[in-house]
């Protein structure tokens, strides 16, 4: 048996071995790394710093992103080539537009100022502008219900609402000439008076009405007028309307004065020149123009009639008017809102359709109509506070 001397050596051992040990598993104090003046790169084209002098706080310049984040798309590329920069006023990807099959029928949207005289060929339109109006933006296209905006006209400020070198901008306002065609509309008016009768009923609840809808004349020709306005806003709102080629065509004029809107009405009265056709309940073509008609294309009238297949897109409305010449084919086609690829399959098969000629007391008349292609809008169902 070992000795009482053996074992109490053993014992010390091991002890000695476990304090070296834990010794190892100590992490080591490091010093801290001390950068050498060597190793301090300058920037580049960046202005020296000078050492902030003994009693004034240094100032903390915030750091600047690189050139290549900035521009506000978080684009790397700062400087592209020339020809990988999008042209100004270009669509990449076009949508759902207007387009015609040729560029010599006048068409709703072709209206324009010029020399300070407002025209529309094809409504028959023409207006010298008072001095100081002009038109700030570009009318956007019309839409898949046969709404235009054909013209937005104003003064110094007015695209602001009232707000110009005048405390309340007394002098300034907008004139607006917009169009509903009436093939397309989802309203149940059948012409400018039941239309700008549903408006008069329909007013949210935040405007009064001033005048309710009456008649008068503007330029020879009936107009509905109607007035209203927002106690909140100061502002007022005077609607002409009346039907040129089965279009609701209405000028709205907006503005903080009262009596400077009823001068503009009066000098709309004395310049403006209208087709003899234009009426709040008439307005349906004829003379040197198509006669119009609502829902022509129905099977009393086609005698051939080709179906497009749209295969790709086929659930947006695609609002298309047509004239159909004395002989029953169709000469024109104006596409209101269509892609490229339904504009291209419509047009091909409505090339191919055959209308009986349309005639009147034994005489033969051009006809202009709409066809809805794709799927129609929701409809407005009438009530007693529709119409008249």
């Amino acid at each position: 048996m070992p000795s009482r001397g053996s074992g109490f050596l053993i014992a010390i051992c091991l002890l000695l071995s476990f304090v070296a040990w834990g010794q190892s598993i100590q992490p080591a104090q490091t010093q801290p790394a001390q950068i050498q003046p060597a190793q301090i790169q300058p920037v580049q084209d960046a202005p020296a710093q000078s050492a902030p002098t003994q009693n004034v706080p240094a100032q903390n310049n915030p750091v600047q992103p690189e050139a290549s984040m900035n521009g506000g798309d978080f684009s790397t590329v700062a400087h592209p080539k020339p020809e990988e920069i999008v042209p100004k006023d270009t669509i990449i990807v076009k949508g759902a537009w207007s387009s015609a099959s040729d560029s010599t029928t006048p068409l709703p949207e072709a209206a324009a100022l010029t020399n300070s005289v407002f025209t529309d060929q094809y409504f028959g339109i023409t207006y010298p502008l008072p001095s100081g109006w002009f038109q700030k933006f570009g009318p956007p296209p019309p839409s898949d219900s046969g709404r235009y905006v054909l013209a937005q006209l104003g003064r110094s400020g007015s695209f602001e609402l009232g707000q110009s070198d005048s405390s309340k901008g007394e002098n300034t306002g907008s004139i607006m000439f917009t169009a509903q065609d009436m093939f397309f509309t989802p309203l149940p008016a059948a012409n400018a008076r039941q239309f700008v009768n549903y408006s008069k009923n329909h007013l949210p609840d935040y405007y009064q009405v001033e005048l309710k809808p009456t008649q008068t004349t503007i330029g020879g020709q009936s107009f509905t007028f109607f007035a209203y306005w927002s106690p909140e806003a100061e502002l007022h709102w005077y609607v002409l309307a009346t039907q040129i080629r089965c279009h609701t065509v209405e000028i709205v004029l907006m503005g903080r004065n009262p009596k400077a809107l009823q001068d503009l009405v009066l000098d709309m009265s004395n310049k403006m020149k209208l087709p003899g056709e234009a009426s709040s309940t008439g307005g349906t073509g004829g003379g040197n123009v198509p006669v119009c008609i609502k829902d022509y294309a129905t099977e009393e009238h086609v005698i051939e009639r080709v179906q497009p297949v749209l295969t790709e897109r086929r659930y947006n409305p695609i609002p298309v008017r047509i004239i159909i010449d004395k002989a029953g084919k169709v000469r024109h086609i104006h596409f209101l809102s269509a892609y490229p690829d339904q504009q291209k399959v419509i047009s091909d098969a409505l090339k191919q359709w055959q209308f009986r000629p349309y005639e009147r007391n034994g005489q033969r008349f051009e006809v202009e109509t709409g066809i809805m292609f794709g799927a129609a809008p929701p409809a407005v169902l009438a009530t007693d506070r529709t119409t008249d």
